[in-house]
């Protein structure tokens, strides 16, 4: 289990995030067409999970902007933004957004990808929603960056998983 704060309030987590340099747990999300899509549907690219409590956000809406323009400079990489928000809700900011450099995917199913990442929140106001946290995981599936943001309002390192991209 990890701790992080909103705004200075202890908040826990399910678990912790795989380490660098393991397998990432295979997952079932759902798309913003209802389908479901699976971390081995991106077998073959690097691929960028942008994890956050909901698209609802200031910040996480943010990470979804930025990670979309970053992503349509990038070779061979997915961006996958994950939380439980519903598949429309996510469908309507992309789209309101003009975003299409980014995959929206929803865990709201059964919550079995944030269980198996360790990043749901197991009390305070968030409870049952994700952790904001960035996993990089390269072309094998091999896990080459993480982060869980100690501060659930702060935005993540974007430079640094770009970075670890990079040095895949």
């Amino acid at each position: 289990m990890a701790t992080v704060t909103l705004k200075g309030n202890k908040i826990e987590t399910s678990g912790t995030l795989p380490k660098v340099g393991s397998k990432a747990p295979d997952f079932k999300l759902t798309n913003t067409d209802l389908e479901t899509k699976s971390l081995s549907d991106f077998s073959g690219s690097k691929v960028i999970l942008n994890i956050f409590p909901s698209v609802d956000t200031g910040t996480c809406a943010t990470s979804v902007r930025t990670f979309n323009k970053e992503a349509s400079q990038l070779e061979n990489t997915k961006v996958l933004c994950i939380s439980r928000d519903l598949p429309f809700a996510m469908g309507r900011f992309c789209g309101a957004e003009g975003l299409d450099n980014v995959i929206s995917l929803s865990d709201y199913k059964d919550g079995s990808f944030g269980k198996a990442y360790g990043l749901d929140f197991t009390n305070g106001p968030l409870e049952a929603l994700h952790s904001r946290c960035i996993v990089v995981v390269d072309e094998n599936g091999t896990v080459s960056y993480t982060e869980q943001v100690s501060e659930i309002v702060d935005e993540p390192n974007y430079k640094a998983a770009l970075d670890a991209l990079m040095n895949d």
